[in-house]
């Protein structure tokens, strides 16, 4: 085998070991997503504002966010599911967050991801840019 035969097929698997750990945060990364997304969607419930809808309990909340993770391949169990209420009526406001990691696993080496999506929190606040990186 010469030289740069063994280059290319060591290109091949460094290729394939980069290739599966993007599919497998990606994935974890817009599930996260989605999950946030509809956290915030939850939180706002602005049907019970307007008296349009009953309020739902907070067991309510937390299990209508056990089953969106499910419907997204995330494993939640209740303890990791927060609801807190604060205030009553028109001013009201419902926050609801969740803490959680995924594993990923590659060949000869895992790590975990740690997500805590919640309501309220955006994915970059861009009212606070981030300093600029200077290169001496």
């Amino acid at each position: 085998m010469s030289m740069r035969t063994l280059k290319f097929a060591l290109s091949l698997v460094v290729l394939a070991l980069v290739a599966i750990a993007g599919w497998q945060i990606g994935a974890a990364e817009v599930a996260n997503i989605r999950l946030r997304d509809d956290i915030q969607d939850m939180a706002s419930q602005s049907g019970v504002r307007i008296g349009l809808t009953n309020a739902k309990s907070d067991d309510d909340f937390r299990n209508a966010v056990l089953d969106k993770a499910r419907q997204y391949g995330i494993e939640l169990a209740p303890s990791q599911v927060t609801v807190r209420r604060t205030g009553s009526g028109v001013t009201g406001t419902i926050s609801i967050g969740a803490d959680y990691t995924v594993p990923i696993h590659l060949p000869g080496f895992s790590f975990t991801l740690h997500f805590t999506p919640a309501s309220g929190v955006r994915a970059y606040d861009y009212s606070h840019p981030a300093p600029l990186a200077v290169l001496i």
